[in-house]
């Protein structure tokens, strides 16, 4: 009778424990807000069906999705309590961090952008020196475009020989149109929409910045080089830029199982994201851990770990 009783509390407790599971955590009453960048980024093409996604995974209202002026905002935000999940470059990350141990968090490394310096194609300008004494449009004021230029041009030594505007990049392509600018910066994933629109319709070059490449690394090692292929904007030959990953950063006092609930959300919304920016297409589990020097949460961890990554 005893062996009979012990074998049915088990049963019991097995029957429970798998009732239990596949529940899985309520996220019942979860509110989250994300930050992103200007409408027509990458940050922002991303965000939007993963909104969707983590909607319908997690059973909870579809988070909101700010259009911010970049990285830097972002991580503000955050810090702030003003947004619950971020999209930020490295180098900014790797600032923060800095800035402010143990207070933020990546829930995965993303996709990596390709800095652009943009010229006309019918202009004379053919590399970075010559750029000395033009009109330079380095991005969004608190952006991680006028982070990486300012940096960039503080390498090739033209920080105060350059005219500098803070616009985003549709109001410097218009201005590199009508001839008010010289040249502009940007940063994002190949190809970026508006920049081909644009070289289809004004005539654009891209510079090569080869030479930039060992005072960069200096600055911070999460920058490293790359080739942008000729094709990717109809341009006569491929040109090397620099390329500085991306992170989704979280708080660091996020729950560990909204933090992991979130991670599997975005790996399971590879398709659909993939759809909306091609960007999203070198967004994988192995690479995704790569977010020294911000640590992962611990609740992202959990699932690299489930799945043995």
């Amino acid at each position: 009778m005893r062996a009979r009783r012990r074998l049915t509390a088990v049963l019991v407790a097995v029957l429970v424990a798998g009732l239990t599971a596949a529940c899985g955590p309520s996220f019942e009453g979860l509110r989250l807000r994300v930050a992103t960048g200007a409408v027509g980024g990458v940050y922002n093409d991303l965000a939007r069906p993963l909104a969707d996604a983590w909607a319908r995974d997690l059973g909870i209202a579809r988070p909101e999705v700010l259009a911010t002026q970049g990285s830097r905002d972002n991580l503000n935000r955050v810090l702030s309590g003003s947004a619950d999940v971020a999209f930020v470059a490295a180098d900014l990350a790797a600032e923060s961090a800095a800035q402010h141990p143990g207070r933020l968090t990546a829930l995965a490394r993303i996709h990596d952008d390709y800095l652009h310096i943009v010229v006309r194609a019918d202009s004379p300008y053919t590399s970075v020196s010559m750029l000395k004494g033009r009109h330079i449009a380095v991005g969004s004021p608190e952006s991680g475009v006028e982070y990486i230029a300012n940096r960039v041009l503080a390498v090739a030594g033209l920080t105060d020989s350059v005219s500098v505007q803070q616009l985003g990049l549709e109001d410097s392509l218009k201005a590199l149109e009508n001839h008010r600018l010289d040249a502009l910066f940007w940063s994002g994933g190949l190809p970026t929409p508006l920049i081909t629109t644009y070289t289809q319709k004004v005539g654009l070059r891209l510079l090569d910045m080869a030479s930039l490449q060992e005072g960069m690394q200096a600055y911070s090692p999460v920058y490293s080089t790359a080739t942008i292929p000729g094709s990717t904007y109809n341009q006569a030959g491929p040109v090397t830029t620099l390329v500085v990953p991306n992170f989704l950063v979280v708080p660091a006092k996020m729950a560990d199982d909204v933090a992991e609930a979130l991670t599997r959300g975005l790996y399971d919304a590879r398709p659909a994201l993939a759809e909306a920016n091609r960007a999203a297409l070198s967004i994988d589990v192995h690479p995704g851990i790569e977010t020294e020097p911000l640590p992962l949460h611990p609740g992202a961890l959990t699932y690299y770990r489930s799945l043995k990554v």
